[in-house]
């Protein structure tokens, strides 16, 4: 049974100039964002880490931009990225995401970014074991490094409207 992670974070920045970076750059995101190593076509190579017990624990990880789909409704603009991960070497040995990040306004210059993802823990049971006991935390906050990661390079480096006072 796959296993859910759902975090968020803000972006100070307005919705479309961090829609339009996603848009045209989410490898390049991606991956300045997780100080990955390469990036080649539509996968990129990026590190997601964690601390544990004080040490820094990092895996490289291939990142598969599938689809991106925008919508506009009553209730407001929201861009979806769905995209999978999986590590770079020994996929075999550590869980793959299948996720999505949705990206909507909360005012004109601010812009929240809501990932929500699936895993399923390798190995079979003793996987599952494992991923009860410590995998799970570990998934969840490199998942949250990355989404604040993430956010944190939108912030710097999303291009700033001239003029926020859009109609």
């Amino acid at each position: 049974m796959p296993k859910s992670i759902r975090c968020y974070d803000y972006v100070n920045q307005p919705y479309d100039q961090v829609c339009e970076a996603l848009r045209a750059k989410s490898n390049a995101v991606f991956h300045a964002a997780t100080k990955s190593a390469e990036s080649r076509g539509g996968e990129v190579a990026a590190g997601l880490h964690v601390k544990i017990a004080g040490f820094d624990v990092s895996k490289d990880v291939e990142i598969l931009i599938k689809h991106y789909t925008e919508v506009e409704s009553r209730s407001g603009k929201k861009m979806t990225v769905e995209f999978e991960w999986k590590a770079a070497e020994a996929s075999g040995l550590f869980p793959s995401m299948t996720a999505q990040m949705d990206i909507y306004p909360i005012t004109k210059t601010e812009t929240q970014l809501d990932f929500h993802g699936e895993y399923e823990p390798p190995l079979g049971i003793m996987g599952k074991a494992i991923d009860a006991v410590l995998g799970h935390r570990i998934a969840e906050a490199s998942v949250h490094q990355f989404v604040n990661e993430v956010a944190a390079y939108l912030r710097k480096n999303a291009p700033v409207l001239e003029n926020h006072e859009q109609d």
